[in-house]
């Protein structure tokens, strides 16, 4: 299954401002902590990117692979360090937070510029603020943070400032984390057209060769106007990413087996249990490691339209829950590899500070009991549930032929309870489209997490009827929308999240998803001729970071074509990773 992670940002406040400017005098630039000095550029990775997305603007298709690839094009105000998680200068070469914590002043950088060789202003900021506030766009997702200002003044050419309607302590992180456009090439067209076409960028990558629904290429610019900074040196090493198309996973399974992909991370048991075998593997010419590290943990489950009948009733929910026997599937499909999801917030919760959550475990005869209070009784003529004359019947949303073994399990449990389960399989681009606008019942949906968690998108009231949004579920509950509200000028990590284990619980007890199950370190396979940092991985990222701290190692590249040719041994790896072991 391919993760759909909506990217959270890493940037948080943690304590008051008083106008004091940023970086703080005597900050120097340094190397990044995590690349290595050994790394090299030049060379190509090519990279499993899931299936073809409807777009590549990450403004309007909130996704893991446009979030990479924009990222790679477009640059934000402020950057953060990968270990410390302090600010640092983006754009913005400094900034000001004012004493009453709601009015930031950024100061562009005016060595900053476009691929063009014109100058990044401030008149670009704004813009791409105003493009995003755009009601006509399809920005849902975005707007969230953006909406907590007034539209930004321009000071002048390479100052801007912008004021928040209230204190929050997301604020300085929502108004320097935002990629900035070029308004220049963008002023005028239509946004929510402007989706492969992105001919002027500011980023240390330019939009390449694009096969449609094949591949899409980045290329390492040479002349980023960042090029020379020490703290970028080891970062971003490879001359091309490839980020190459598969409708199924299994496919790019073996795509990679055949070294037509260069690095896969595993989602499927199965594959990392029995299908690591043979002579790549067991001579090291594929490397296979685990990498425990400080990536936070998302969730998965299935999420349930609660806007609509059948799933609008929590007696339907949760009997839709205890129908799933996911110990099955965890032993029968996936090795029990897997821990159990008993919360949206795995990572808040420690042995000192334990999760209370009642597991949910397979109780058909409980299942039944609900669905009999909330008005289904079986027809004895047909053995299936109904409701007025309607038989339960609903419709799985899924882009996943991988999916199907497991919704032919649930589907069995649910038969047996009188429901049927007809699974209704698109493909990536309109699958997305239904997402957009909730026309779904049921859905296998998986989210990242960020460090600083941040529930209001996903789980406000106010976010479930706005169309491209994250609450996809509908999830409205007055007691969610008060700690919300709370949270927001608390500046403690740790008051914080006592808030949101106390949202956590309230969340769990209702029943959006039908939660499933999920790792907590990261399952690697790459073919053994990459150099990489000590740490293999950042300190709090997945497979993503790979692409931009490792290299194409020219000794070990020759090595390993000469162990293909010769069926011969290449050097051992260590097969688990831990990032506080190896990170100096």
């Amino acid at each position: 299954m391919k993760k759909i992670i909506f990217v959270l940002l890493l940037f948080t406040v943690t304590s008051a401002f008083a106008d004091e400017m940023f970086p703080k005098k005597g900050w120097t630039e340094r190397p990044d902590p995590v690349a290595s000095r050994h790394a090299m550029a030049g060379g190509e990775i090519s990279i499993f990117a899931g299936q073809y997305p409807k777009s590549l603007n990450y403004y309007i298709d909130n996704n893991v692979l446009s979030a990479e690839i924009f990222g790679a094009l477009y640059e934000t105000l402020l950057s953060i360090n990968p270990v410390t998680l302090e600010y640092e200068p983006g754009i913005a070469e400094k900034w000001v937070i004012a004493d009453d914590k709601k009015t930031f002043t950024f100061y562009i950088d005016k060595r900053a510029k476009w691929s063009d060789s014109r100058p990044i202003t401030a008149y670009d900021v704004k813009w791409t603020y105003k493009a995003i506030m755009d009601p006509k766009n399809l920005t849902g997702s975005h707007k969230i943070s953006l909406e907590r200002f007034e539209s930004p003044v321009v000071i002048d050419k390479y100052t801007i400032r912008f004021t928040a309607k209230d204190v929050h302590w997301k604020n300085l992180g929502a108004v320097g984390g935002f990629h900035i456009l070029c308004k220049h090439v963008f002023d005028g067209k239509d946004f929510n057209r402007i989706n492969f076409e992105f001919p002027v960028v500011s980023g240390q990558y330019r939009l390449g060769e694009i096969n449609k629904g094949i591949f899409v290429k980045l290329e390492r610019r040479e002349n980023w106007w960042h090029k020379k900074s020490e703290r970028f040196s080891g970062v971003g090493n490879f001359q091309t990413i490839r980020f190459k198309f598969f409708a199924e996973r299994e496919n790019a399974f073996e795509a990679f087996k055949k070294g037509v992909i260069d690095i896969y991370p595993v989602y499927t048991s199965r594959i990392w249990i029995n299908e690591t075998k043979g002579d790549n593997f067991l001579k090291n010419r594929i490397v296979k490691q685990k990498i425990y590290n400080y990536n936070p943990v998302g969730f998965q489950g299935f999420a349930m339209n609660m806007r609509k009948p059948p799933f609008d009733d929590f007696r339907v929910r949760k009997a839709m829950a205890l129908l799933l026997d996911r110990r099955k599937m965890n032993s029968l499909l996936m090795y029990n590899q897997y821990f159990l999801h008993k919360s949206y917030f795995e990572d808040l919760y420690t042995k000192k500070n334990p999760c209370t959550n009642e597991i949910i475990e397979l109780n058909i005869k409980k299942a039944l009991n609900l669905l009999r209070l909330a008005g289904w009784l079986v027809n004895p003529a047909n053995g299936f549930l109904e409701k007025n004359g309607q038989r339960f019947s609903f419709r799985f949303l899924t882009r996943s032929s991988s999916s199907e073994k497991f919704l032919v399990i649930y589907s069995e449990d649910l038969k047996s309870a009188g429901i049927e389960l007809v699974i209704d399989k698109k493909d990536w681009a309109a699958w997305a489209r239904d997402m957009d606008e909730y026309n779904f019942q049921m859905t296998w949906a998986a989210w990242g997490s960020g460090i600083f968690k941040d529930p209001e998108g996903m789980w406000s009231s106010k976010e479930a009827d706005r169309k491209g949004g994250n609450n996809i579920t509908g999830f409205k509950n007055t007691g969610v929308d008060e700690l919300i509200e709370k949270q927001k000028r608390i500046f403690d990590i740790k008051k914080r999240n006592e808030i949101y284990r106390k949202i956590d619980k309230i969340i769990y007890n209702t029943f959006p998803y039908i939660l499933l199950w999920n790792i907590d370190y990261t399952r690697l396979l790459y073919w053994n001729k990459f150099g990489t940092p000590s740490t293999v991985l950042s300190k709090y990222g997945n497979e993503g970071s790979a692409y931009w701290y490792w290299w194409l190692d020219e000794d070990s590249d020759a090595d390993l074509h000469d162990a293909v040719i010769n069926n011969s041994m290449l050097p051992w790896k260590k097969p688990s990773i831990y990032f506080d072991e190896v990170f100096q």
